[in-house]
């Protein structure tokens, strides 16, 4: 069964929710973190898993996150090293909640801080976005909005600013936009149900598409909200080169992506030495792009030259992602001092671990204190 909701199958009844509200829900014995803002946010938890090496960011993730704090509560889980912890909690606003990511199975760091974000929400509808990205309020209360109705959703992200590896990473995005939609670094989802399915697995690297796929494998609906565009600063020089090889590994977990991506590179071969199909290729990645780019409005926020930067991207994926291949047959890509095999499950795999798993909610972590400095 799909469990995919367009988001133009929720334009009516979200546009509703952003008009009016939802009802406000009422959680005995808890103190507010903030002030609800807004009757959509009422319900709603900001959970941002962090684990940094140097704190080149931190002046403007404070600044961002002093704002995000006055529209809903925020949990940053914090799997720093210790000083770099000590430095992160006296930075960050008052009201921010900053706590230490508790055990979880597997070897993704990424995983257990959220799981531990969750577990200690006790709001039910869950914004979780990486340190990365951008927000705005609007952006937050659409995807509250669409959980009233679905149990997942996945919105795009776009850059912020646009040196040449945001550009050339943006060539992706619009690809992805035009055959089904991107994965960000954000999520929303709903408490409950992935709670009530035992969390997701610590022991994958794409786990942005693990988390959606536990989701529906336990019955919940995704809505690809196409329209939903957050912002993102884009990555440093290194850290982009340093990812290429590593999201061409991600696309293990898509088997039918992954055998077109490998015949990239021996279709380019047969076009070496013809360049018009060479050029014919390239016309067709940037009409696809273009299509990616005009969809559920997103020539608001990709200028138009991004759609250049597709065929190069697609020169790239072609080359890494047999590197990919390689990166396998030697165990799988070094993660925290070991390797990671396995880059997600299908949503078969997925469906028989929970059918065979008794469906017993995982219970929350106390949460002790919830004011804001809680530095544990």
């Amino acid at each position: 069964m799909d469990h995919t909701v367009s988001v133009q199958a929720l334009s009516v009844e979200a546009e509703a929710v952003r008009h009016h509200g939802v009802p406000e829900k009422t959680v005995p014995g808890r103190p507010p973190a903030v002030p609800a803002a807004s009757a959509v946010l009422a319900d709603a938890r900001y959970v941002l898993p962090l684990k940094w090496d140097d704190d080149a960011g931190l002046a403007g993730l404070a600044r961002y996150l002093a704002e995000v704090v006055t529209w809903l509560p925020v949990t940053v889980v914090d799997g720093s090293a210790e000083e770099l912890f000590t430095a992160h909690g006296r930075a960050l606003p008052e009201a921010v909640e900053h706590v230490r990511p508790q055990p979880w199975p597997g070897r993704n760091g990424k995983v257990a801080g959220v799981m531990t974000g969750v577990r200690r929400a006790r709001e039910e509808r869950i914004v979780v976005a990486d340190d990365d990205v951008r927000h705005t309020r609007r952006s937050v209360e659409r995807i509250v909005g669409l959980l009233g109705h679905v149990e997942v959703v996945r919105p795009q992200n776009y850059y912020l600013e646009l040196p040449w590896q945001a550009r050339w990473d943006s060539g992706r995005t619009l690809l992805n936009r035009a055959l089904g939609g991107d994965w960000p670094g954000t999520l929303g989802v709903r408490r409950s149900v992935l709670l009530g399915a035992g969390g997701y697995d610590g022991d994958v690297l794409f786990e942005n598409l693990e988390l959606v796929r536990t989701v529906r494998a336990a019955g919940g609906r995704e809505c690809v909200a196409l329209d939903v565009l957050v912002g993102r600063v884009p990555p440093t020089v290194p850290h982009f080169l340093g990812q290429r090889v590593r999201q061409a590994y991600d696309d293990f977990a898509q088997p039918g992506r992954l055998l077109v991506e490998l015949s990239l590179l021996p279709l380019l071969g047969w076009c070496v030495r013809r360049p018009g199909r060479w050029i014919a290729g390239a016309v067709v990645v940037c009409g696809t792009a273009e299509a990616g780019r005009r969809r559920a409005g997103g020539a608001r926020v990709f200028p138009a030259g991004t759609v250049l930067w597709a065929p190069l991207w697609v020169l790239e994926r072609s080359v890494c992602v047999w590197a990919a291949v390689a990166v396998r047959a030697r165990g799988g890509v070094s993660y925290a001092g070991s390797r990671l095999r396995t880059a997600g499950h299908s949503s078969a795999a997925l469906r028989r671990r929970l059918r065979r798993r008794e469906r017993v909610p995982l219970p929350p972590v106390d949460a002790g204190r919830r004011r804001g400095r809680s530095r544990r």
